[in-house]
């Protein structure tokens, strides 16, 4: 086949200020061809299209501006676009920000990325938009995950809490943390996450506050819309704010936003609706669920019980009324006691289980597969066949696939040209930038 790596003519980047060769890389060059593995098929959801599977899963790098009094609070930075455009430049379908909050306590560090400051011309505005522009200049496509950290929020960078032989430390006035102001379903001693590496006690959010939440949601969805943003992603997952209302573990409310399955969801529900209602028609819209707290026959869950994976598959039920086209499928993070059996790919096989669930009741809701993904043939045999083309073929042989696409995290950190990698171990002949030629 003589070199996997080839290129397009040379021509200038649109909608960026500068000069910078127009890339594609990561892109098969015969993607139709029948031994293209699924995983370098471009996937259409609505109007857009990933040129391959491979996805940067959002990662927190704590580098943002903490100060309140500073106008780059929050905002992405030279570091972030650095950081992020790598992935864009080495071949990634789409590449996530890392959680972004809706709400300054949203954060779960001051240290953390931030998209609710009202306007286009603010720095957080700024930032996002010109790390679009250059994302989109290297044929990435670029998706923002909205989050608020509930009571999880105000703590330390990881790396000092390491230095301090600890989890997590709170972060209090003195760093710029807000202990007097951690939320959650429900409030108190009792509801603090941890308290050996410290934590704060969240206080209860009231019901006007949970509705301008929703609409916080909305505000930032509509701002990286007119960034340019091609996908949105709702953080339900970890035991951030909308995992802890999902869990009857720390959701114990007794109003419209606790008790049964039905009101425990129904935060979600209020998100995806507005945020659906802001955004164009023909955007994707991700949810990240933990698809099982990992507390089954721990003492915490004995009386409530806990979400797990029958909560998780009459969640995804709901999601096409919603206008969820992909749930991004991990896990645990709720509470502390949790006993998660880690291993490669830990949370493939729950993703698979979704998958055949959503496909049985007839709906298009695709999945996507995270967790220690990490080698080109297991990538590969995650997706395999979950292209029109090949289902039918999978079905028959018992192969069918566990995920629609694969998310990777620290694996790029490892390798950022991790995609150029896969394709070259895959025997796959992909697209490389112009810049990277006299490497070949």
């Amino acid at each position: 086949m003589g070199s996997i790596y080839t290129s397009p003519a040379v021509v200038k980047a649109e909608n960026t200020p500068y000069f910078t060769p127009a890339n594609n890389a990561g892109a098969a060059v015969n993607p139709d061809d029948p031994s293209t593995p699924t995983l370098f098929k471009p996937l259409q959801i609505r109007n857009v299209t990933l040129k391959n599977r491979i996805i940067v899963s959002p990662m927190c790098m704590y580098s943002a501006e903490p100060n309140p009094a500073s106008p780059f609070i929050g905002a992405i930075t030279d570091y972030h676009i650095a950081h992020l455009g790598q992935f864009a430049l080495k071949g990634a379908g789409l590449v996530f920000i890392e959680a972004q909050a809706v709400q300054p306590n949203g954060r779960l560090s001051p240290h953390d990325l931030g998209l609710w400051q009202e306007g286009t011309d603010s720095e957080q505005f700024k930032g996002l938009q010109r790390l679009v522009q250059f994302a989109h200049s290297q044929g990435a496509k670029v998706a923002v995950q909205l989050a608020h950290a509930g009571r999880k929020g105000s703590v330390l960078p990881p790396w000092i809490a390491a230095q301090a032989g600890q989890h997590s430390l709170g972060a209090d006035e003195s760093v710029f943390g807000w202990p007097t102001d951690v939320v959650g379903p429900c409030g108190g001693e009792e509801q603090i996450w941890d308290t050996a590496p410290r934590y704060w006690a969240p206080r209860a959010l009231s019901t006007t506050e949970i509705k301008e939440l929703v609409q916080a949601f909305a505000k930032s969805a509509a701002l990286a819309v007119k960034a340019g943003v091609d996908v949105i992603e709702l953080h339900g997952a970890h035991g951030y704010l909308l995992n802890q209302f999902l869990s009857p573990v720390t959701n114990k409310r007794t109003d419209e936003y606790g008790g049964s399955f039905e009101n425990r969801v129904r935060i979600v529900r209020e998100v995806a609706t507005a945020v659906r209602a802001v955004i164009p028609e023909g955007m994707p819209l991700f949810l990240r669920i933990s698809v099982t707290d990992w507390l089954e026959g721990q003492p915490v869950a004995a009386e409530s019980g806990s979400w797990d994976l029958e909560s998780s598959l009459r969640l995804v039920e709901i999601l096409p009324e919603l206008g969820i086209d992909l749930v991004d499928v991990s896990s645990g993070g709720i509470h502390k006691d949790q006993k998660i059996k880690r291993g490669p790919g830990y949370q493939v096989d729950l993703a698979g289980e979704l998958r055949k669930a959503i496909h049985k009741a007839g709906a298009s809701t695709l999945v996507g597969g995270v967790g220690l993904i990490t080698e080109a043939e297991q990538a590969r045999g995650i997706v395999q066949g979950a292209d029109e083309a090949q289902q039918a073929e999978a079905i028959v042989t018992g192969s069918e696939p566990k995920a629609d696409v694969v998310l990777l995290a620290r694996q790029f950190l490892r390798e950022p040209e991790w995609v150029i990698l896969t394709a070259k171990k895959l025997g796959v002949e992909v697209t490389l930038p112009h810049q990277f030629w006299r490497a070949l």
